[in-house]
């Protein structure tokens, strides 16, 4: 485990805004205005509130085991904030309520700034392909233009992978059951590798849901492949799934646009 010293220089990582012109910086994220979002991995669970204050940081399991991620909800809003940083207790929105029996909870808005194309290999190196729809924000969620970048601090060697999830309003995928959890096709893969970490635009993946729209569920599958932006009509409770394997630190900013 690291010590005190280590961990207080993570936590040194933290920062709200700062004023520059929209640019590349050597970490190979944009220069300008952000909010900070640190995710820390943790040995022991915290037993503290973590509710009702300005913090920037969310805590988690540092080691996921037996397939089950820690949970960070995600609510809407105008602005980005933490509502809950403990992720071993139960979760509460910003307005003190309790919303779910573990996790965390973050508040943010819809995200306009979504791609038509999805990762549909995992690979970065090639090109993405053409989704068969993109379903936009709701205008009661705060629909707003804005990148989020990610990297991963800590221990050399740890990961994480986060994906979001949300749980179908009746059978949105078409597969003959209804009210199911459904991740992602996207998601985030975060690796501490040696030498200077360099951050990575994860805009889609954190911020919309890639689903597979079974068309005939009676005959082979056959998808319509369709983005869905956070918080619209036909699912609910939307979360990131957090699986970690070691990563002591995830640094995400967020940038209007």
């Amino acid at each position: 485990m690291k010590n005190c010293r280590t961990l207080l220089s993570l936590l040194g990582v933290v920062a709200l805004f700062a004023s520059a012109a929209l640019a590349q910086n050597g970490n190979g994220a944009p220069k300008g205005a952000h909010y900070n979002l640190n995710i820390i991995g943790v040995e022991k669970a915290k037993t503290a509130d973590m509710t009702g204050s300005n913090r920037h940081t969310i805590f988690v399991a540092l080691n996921n085991r037996d397939g089950v991620a820690s949970r960070i909800y995600l609510i809407p809003a105008a602005d980005f904030r933490v509502c809950d940083g403990n992720g071993f207790d139960a979760a509460f929105d910003c307005d003190g309520n309790q919303i779910q029996n573990t996790g965390a909870v973050f508040e943010l808005p819809c995200n306009t700034n979504l791609s038509d194309t999805w990762d549909h290999d995992g690979d970065p190196a090639t090109p993405e392909v053409p989704l068969d729809g993109v379903v936009p924000c709701e205008e009661e969620d705060f629909p707003t233009a804005y990148e989020v970048w990610a990297r991963a601090l800590g221990k050399i060697g740890g990961t994480a992978t986060m994906t979001t999830c949300a749980t179908e309003v009746g059978d949105v995928d078409g597969d003959g059951i209804a009210d199911e959890e459904i991740c992602s096709l996207e998601n985030v893969v975060l690796l501490r590798t040696p030498g200077k970490q360099i951050f990575k635009n994860v805009t889609d993946e954190l911020t919309s849901l890639v689903v597979c729209i079974d068309q005939d569920p009676t005959a082979a599958v056959d998808c319509d492949y369709v983005r869905y932006a956070l918080f619209t009509d036909d699912f609910e409770d939307w979360v990131w799934q957090y699986y970690n394997t070691g990563l002591r630190l995830a640094q995400l900013r967020f940038y209007l646009l």
